[in-house]
């Protein structure tokens, strides 16, 4: 099944579910536990109709949920095909089916409080450093490379955060070479921003805002805020 582009998913409209990173999110507020699992329950049964389920975690008043194809076919300009772990069209239809579940259950979307964590590594080598990443994060060699093109690091079980390699930006001498990506919702941003300055961070690089804006603390240590602006519409 093909990749859907960003402003495919803008077009469909999925007012409850924001594209961060390679995925669909969504959160629902819930009043307890038991109403957690009833909604939980009936996203499952939803699922097993098309035979596709999205990635669930149940936390204190909320639901989060995300959906992903992880095994997209992605082409590149010459026609060559690849496997990636991005959300497809059976995502967009099963992201709709769940909000009417949640609308079914009284449920409400908090669209603005998702967010996804990513890791960034600048190297002129990630060919060569990549399985021990993939050994240290995860354990298994086989995680270099899936649902990515490239060598990214992505955990099957999704205990870690992918980690991903900058072969552009091999240059050390500011002192870091990892940094962390936290994508937010478009409408979470400037909210984010204004925390993140208001405890003694600066922005540093809003040349690529808004769907990226450098933030570093007091040590200079730097962290991206990231979204996907052409999802947003």
């Amino acid at each position: 099944m093909d990749m859907i582009r960003s402003a495919q998913i803008a077009e469909a409209g999925l007012t409850d579910w924001r594209k961060l990173a390679q995925g669909l999110h969504a959160r629902y507020v819930v009043d307890d536990f038991a109403g957690a699992v009833r909604f939980v329950a009936a996203v499952g049964e939803a699922g097993d109709a098309v035979g596709h389920h999205p990635r669930v975690v149940i936390g204190r008043g909320h639901v989060d949920l995300e959906l992903v194809t992880p095994d997209a076919i992605y082409r590149d300009d010459d026609g060559t095909e690849y496997v990636v772990e991005w959300p497809t069209q059976q995502d967009v239809d099963l992201a709709r089916r769940i909000s009417e579940v949640a609308a079914e259950h009284g449920l409400l979307a908090d669209p603005a409080a998702v967010s996804e964590i990513e890791l960034g590594l600048d190297t002129a080598q990630s060919a060569t450093i990549a399985p021990v990443w993939a050994a240290l994060l995860t354990g298994d060699g086989d995680s270099v490379g899936r649902g990515s093109p490239g060598d990214e690091v992505r955990d099957a079980t999704v205990r870690v955060p992918n980690l991903w390699f900058d072969d552009g930006a091999s240059d050390s001498s500011e002192g870091q070479r990892f940094h962390l990506e936290v994508y937010v919702a478009a409408e979470a941003r400037e909210q984010r921003i204004a925390a993140a300055v208001a405890a003694g961070g600066t922005v540093v690089d809003d040349s690529d805002a808004p769907g990226m804006t450098v933030i570093a603390d007091q040590d200079g240590n730097r962290g991206v805020i990231c979204v996907d602006v052409a999802a947003a519409g």
